[in-house]
């Protein structure tokens, strides 16, 4: 379920991209902090011509030894060749890396995109002495195309020639996995489990279609999660599962599920902190949302075309569930996001779409605020300063907060708003 709207502090937790503006945590950052700070992984990425702007496009992240694991995945019935791989890659519980490609999904490539998908895995095992097996492949971008397996190959050799720890290289493969994302998505955390300092880093990609609806175990959204605790592969499907469900699950652009939507969580126990008990797991998770959150928020403000961020909150429904159906749809509504992206407190088509969705809703007893101020009560409208809260939707991040006034459900789903530029972007995006 998407996360209930509550403040939460986690003592000895850093951040190093800065929380959304409900949670309480220090700011104090170590450093330049990346993706391979999490101790003991490498990674690497190249050119390999695949993309026709010649930007970064083949990359490979490994375990120095190897990591426990946990995947989740697209619920597309319509999923990319690399999904059906990674299923079964996955089932063990352990990984020494992934080698993924983006400029091409290997979606609906048939039985030769099954291959080629496997031909990934076998060149990266046969380059780091591993099984191919243990890895998991990714694509992204545009669907139906074969890969050119001669770049493919020739992008995973040089990827492997070149791989470290250092920031340069964590940038290169966070640069591998970009389609039409403007920016580059990064979040860490540090916590001490058992005296130990323990490290999550994560890089994600996701700017237009964005829906996903992932399982565990089993966007475009592709989502990287490290760590250097020692955790087991069961408890780590448990963390990921959940913390998925109130992340990436709860982030959407334009409702369209993925083919390949993936989120990978590996831990390599380079930092010897066990997460063994109920009490080091509730500590982990908790960063790990703080992540996994700030990935999904990121994912958000990027989407294709957008100029604002909106968040909508919903409180008081009758479960979770409702809340969180609530939520989806006001986000999910073309008219809702046109009306965020010009400026318009358009209550009525906030309102109209939480009672649409099928949940348990009653206009008589709900609550609508836009940017602080009331704009709805109890089914009908209440007089409010038009000017004066257009001005404010102008500001780069947008709350809605709907006070359904039934129980204690709630939940909190990150959208954009809707731009001519997204309409240009994705009209153009194949031709």
């Amino acid at each position: 379920m998407c996360p209930a709207i509550r403040r939460t502090r986690v003592s000895d937790t850093v951040l190093a991209f800065p929380p959304p503006p409900d949670t309480l945590l220090p700011l104090e950052l170590e450093g330049d902090m990346h993706l391979l700070s999490a101790k003991g992984f490498l990674a690497g990425g190249v050119s390999a011509g695949i993309k026709v702007s010649g930007k970064k496009d083949v990359g490979l992240l490994i375990a120095e030894t190897y990591a426990t694991a946990a995947a989740a995945f697209t619920t597309n019935k319509v999923f990319a060749a690399p999904i059906k791989v990674g299923r079964k890659h996955i089932r063990g519980g352990v990984l020494k890396g992934v080698v993924l490609n983006s400029g091409n999904a290997n979606a609906c490539t048939g039985k030769q995109g099954l291959r080629d998908a496997n031909r990934m895995c076998t060149l990266a095992a046969q380059l780091t002495q591993s099984d191919a097996d243990l890895f998991l492949p990714s694509s992204t971008g545009i669907i139906g195309h074969l890969l050119p397996m001669d770049n493919v190959f020739a992008g995973i050799r040089a990827a492997a020639a070149d791989m470290g720890d250092s920031q340069e290289h964590a940038l290169a493969f966070t640069d591998c996995i970009l389609t039409t994302d403007t920016v580059r998505k990064f979040a860490a955390a540090t916590l001490r489990i058992g005296g130990k300092k323990v490290t999550i880093t994560g890089i994600c990609k996701g700017a237009g279609m964005i829906g996903p609806r992932m399982n565990v175990p089993q966007a475009t959204m592709l989502g990287y999660l490290l760590t250097d605790a020692a955790i087991p592969s069961k408890t780590l499907r448990e963390l990921l599962a959940r913390t998925v469900d109130r992340s990436f699950n709860c982030v959407t652009i334009d409702n369209h599920m993925s083919t390949n939507d993936t989120a990978v969580l590996m831990a390599s126990a380079e930092s010897g902190a066990k997460v063994a008990n109920r009490a080091a797991r509730d500590k982990f998770l908790k960063a790990l949302d703080e992540v996994t959150q700030s990935l999904a928020r990121q994912i958000a403000a990027d989407g294709e075309g957008a100029t604002k961020i909106f968040t909508v909150r919903v409180r008081a429904a009758t479960s979770d569930a409702d809340a969180r159906k609530i939520a989806r749809a006001i986000a999910d509504s073309a008219l809702v996001k046109c009306a965020i992206h010009g400026n318009d407190p358009n209550w009525g088509r906030i309102v109209s779409a939480a009672g649409m969705c099928g949940a348990k809703f009653s206009p008589d007893k709900s609550k609508l605020t836009l940017q602080g101020a009331v704009v709805y009560r109890r089914g009908t409208p209440v007089v409010f300063d038009a000017a004066k809260v257009s001005a404010s939707l102008k500001s780069k991040e947008v709350i809605a907060d709907l006070h359904c006034g039934a129980g204690t459900g709630e939940a909190t789903v990150w959208t954009c708003d809707f731009s001519k530029e997204y309409v240009t972007i994705n009209a153009d995006y194949h031709t």
